[in-house]
């Protein structure tokens, strides 16, 4: 079978990295499927931009998986279907625990059962913990400090025994801040509720907040605020389409950072984005939070050259002018 003629299952394909993936997998020919509770995401970029099928339903749901399955000719699944509210798995870890694991864990059977062996992961570079050294390597310590990231490595975890034991393949990204949105104002970033940084300024630009918080302006870093790896969410989702093909070329399981190796302060984001929109941006400056790191900064030397990834929007003005199109016609 021509791989280019594959059909992709893409859970969380309605949310912000998926939604992405799944316009990249098209634009490569892959037909796709897309399955999404609908709890974040939102159901009319699947339907009215991207115009695939969508299958609203739940990753813990075997039934359906089952059905889903055995219905469609279906050759590898992107699995994106998660939550990723770091403050709130601290408060709530059943809720991260129940979704990212055990729905994750019936997934996998499922997939086994339907012999469907080859997944591309979404986890997180939160999985490292706080730095020992910049910029990270796949072979850092893992040392997750949430329940979220906890349960990404668990997942990764999970990935590496069921590729022993059933022959499961996988390709796991390890991302630092997505970030930006589609070049041509197709889809973009819409969380509720927002946590990221450049969305959230992006809303104070648009009136919609008003001001944005610097977190701690005394860190060892060149201007005191801490420094963060921005990656487009396009480069993402091309690194995502590039390593499914890894996958059907029969690839074996790997890990790989996707980031864009050059670290941006929160001052940078805020500057930057007061350029590109031309809005005043009010910043209050705060007291630290408890568990931020100076500085997170990712190498993708591994990905570049084993997937042959190299990213088209590494500009920090570019990634924030494509998310200002973006909110400019969401929030306006």
């Amino acid at each position: 079978m021509s791989q280019k003629k594959a059909t992709i299952l893409v859970t969380g394909g309605a949310g912000y990295i998926g939604s992405h993936a799944v316009l990249a997998l098209q634009k490569a020919g892959y037909e796709v499927i897309v399955l999404d509770n609908l709890v974040y995401g939102h159901r009319e970029l699947v339907e009215d931009v991207l115009k695939v099928e969508l299958v609203v339903g739940d990753i813990s749901d075997r039934t359906l998986l089952d059905k889903l399955f055995s219905s469609r000719d279906i050759s590898a699944v992107m699995h994106f279907a998660a939550y990723i509210a770091v403050g709130e798995s601290v408060t709530d870890p059943a809720k991260y625990y129940r979704n990212n694991v055990t729905g994750t864990l019936t997934l996998l059977e499922a997939m086994v059962a339907a012999e469907v062996k080859q997944l591309v992961f979404s986890s997180t570079c939160a999985i490292y913990g706080m730095p020992q050294q910049v910029p990270m390597t796949e072979d850092h310590p893992l040392a997750p400090m949430s329940p979220y990231a906890t349960s990404k490595r668990m997942v990764e975890q999970m990935l590496a025994d069921f590729g022993s034991a059933y022959g499961l393949e996988s390709v796991v990204f390890r991302y630092f801040n997505s970030s930006g949105a589609n070049p041509e104002g197709l889809l973009g970033e819409d969380h509720n509720p927002e946590t990221h940084l450049i969305p959230l300024v992006l809303l104070t630009a648009l009136g919609k907040r008003e001001s944005i918080s610097i977190f701690g302006t005394d860190y060892a870093t060149p201007d005191g605020t801490c420094l963060r790896d921005y990656i487009h969410v396009s480069d993402l989702a091309d690194a995502h389409v590039l390593g499914l093909e890894y996958l059907l070329k029969d690839g074996k399981s790997e890990v790989f950072n996707l980031g864009n190796g050059n670290g941006f302060s929160v001052k940078q984001v805020i500057e930057t984005a007061r350029v590109v929109t031309g809005k005043e941006i009010k910043a209050v400056e705060r007291e630290r939070r408890a568990g931020d790191p100076p500085a997170l900064v990712g190498s993708s030397d591994k990905a570049r050259k084993i997937l042959g990834w190299s990213p088209q929007y590494s500009d920090l003005s570019k990634i924030i002018a494509h998310a200002w199109q973006w909110h400019q016609k969401r929030h306006t």
